[in-house]
């Protein structure tokens, strides 16, 4: 070979070299970004939605036609699942919650976990629709206990449910659930539904309704 042809071949070979080098570090930056991009979106324990990606659903839903609502879930007396069993064995049970929430079939569009031990429901459909899909999670969440290996540990949640009215805002529809679920806790009825118009909560000003639904 002369060494001219030997020259251009070492070339092509230093730039072949180069170009797949730069192609594996793109492939890494992609993989980096679409990790942080979910990462955001979702929470750590159950890998569920967040609710950052709820806010965005319900956002999209207000700008469609058709009717949806939304379902709030808190579990009960989770404090003390944590206290006796250790915060390992809690995030055992929120994580199998979110598993059991996110295999609910339609008309669920998504399953999200809020914070702590409160989880949503994103609905399609009118007022009956979500009140059977609030219904339906409440069993779903309550049907078997979580079994921790050592213990088994019995799971009950309240749920509140309210369906979208014409114009209202994502925070304002989360509210109202955040109202339905406290009355359900409140009353021990399980499962309890307002209209998404209701502006009277029933409770003394200031009152935190996280604080209330943690007795």
């Amino acid at each position: 070979m002369s060494p001219i042809l030997t020259s251009i071949v070492t070339a092509a070979g230093g730039i072949l070299a180069g170009l797949a080098l730069a192609a594996a570090l793109l492939w890494r930056q992609q993989q980096v970004l679409t990790r942080a991009r979910y990462a955001a979106d979702h929470d750590d324990t159950t890998g569920l939605p967040n609710r950052r990606a709820l806010l965005a659903a319900l956002t999209r839903a207000t700008r469609t036609d058709g009717p949806f609502g939304l379902v709030l879930l808190d579990l009960d007396h989770f404090k003390a699942i944590n206290d006796t069993f250790g915060h390992e064995a809690g995030n055992d049970v929120l994580t199998e919650v979110g598993r059991r929430l996110a295999a609910l079939r339609g008309p669920v569009r998504l399953a999200a976990r809020l914070s702590g031990d409160e989880y949503a429901l994103l609905i399609d459909g009118g007022a009956d629709d979500v009140a059977a899909a609030a219904r339906a999670a409440w069993r779903t969440v309550g049907r078997h206990p979580v079994d921790l290996g050592a213990h088994i540990v019995a799971v009950r949640a309240s749920v509140g449910h309210t369906t979208a009215a014409l114009g209202v805002d994502p925070r304002t529809l989360l509210r109202q659930a955040d109202i339905a679920m406290y009355q359900a806790k409140e009353t021990g009825s399980g499962v309890h539904g307002v209209s998404a118009t209701t502006g009277h909560t029933g409770l003394p000003p200031g009152t935190r309704l996280r604080d209330l639904r943690r007795r």
